[in-house]
């Protein structure tokens, strides 16, 4: 049986804060998920996330930047990485998707499943987020998907 994999499609505001929250998908080590999901995953697991955001072009040439997507990577360079960080999160990578000049790719890390649900409670009431969101209003459109690790991957 093919293990199956979870997208969870997340509507962003102008604001940037999410009008529906991400369903409690599945993620982290085999021990945490069900008979059909843990086949194949590792038992020391993390639970990974990768978040591709889509920068509404409606926004060019509106802030400080020609582009939205030049502003949304500013507001990671800037500040959106480290309180991530701050709040516990591993932020493995940070990529340009060349297919799509607009969209801004990340993958973050956590123990479990638990975890992720602290680390983004405690990001989205930070102060400091809210100001950088203020700062660079940039409305994205998310696709996110959890994933654990297989048993044979090199990272875990």
């Amino acid at each position: 049986m093919r293990k199956a994999i979870f997208a969870v499609i997340i509507s962003f505001s102008l604001s940037g804060m999410a009008r529906a929250q991400d369903a409690a998908a599945p993620c982290g080590p085999a021990d945490d998920l069900s008979e059909e999901l843990s086949t194949n995953v590792a038992a020391d697991s993390r639970c990974f996330e990768i978040r591709m955001y889509t920068a509404d072009t409606a926004r060019n040439g509106v802030g400080d930047y020609d582009l939205a997507i030049d502003e949304l990577h500013q507001r990671f360079r800037e500040k959106e990485v480290a309180i991530f960080e701050k709040h516990g999160a591993e932020i493995i990578a940070v990529w340009q998707n060349l297919d799509d000049p607009n969209t801004l790719v990340w993958m973050l890390a956590y123990r479990d499943r638990a975890h992720r649900s602290e680390v983004w409670a405690a990001f989205r009431a930070d102060p400091e987020w809210t100001a950088l969101r203020e700062k660079y209003n940039v409305p994205v459109s998310a696709n996110v998907f959890m994933l654990s690790a297989t048993d044979y991957s090199a990272l875990k």
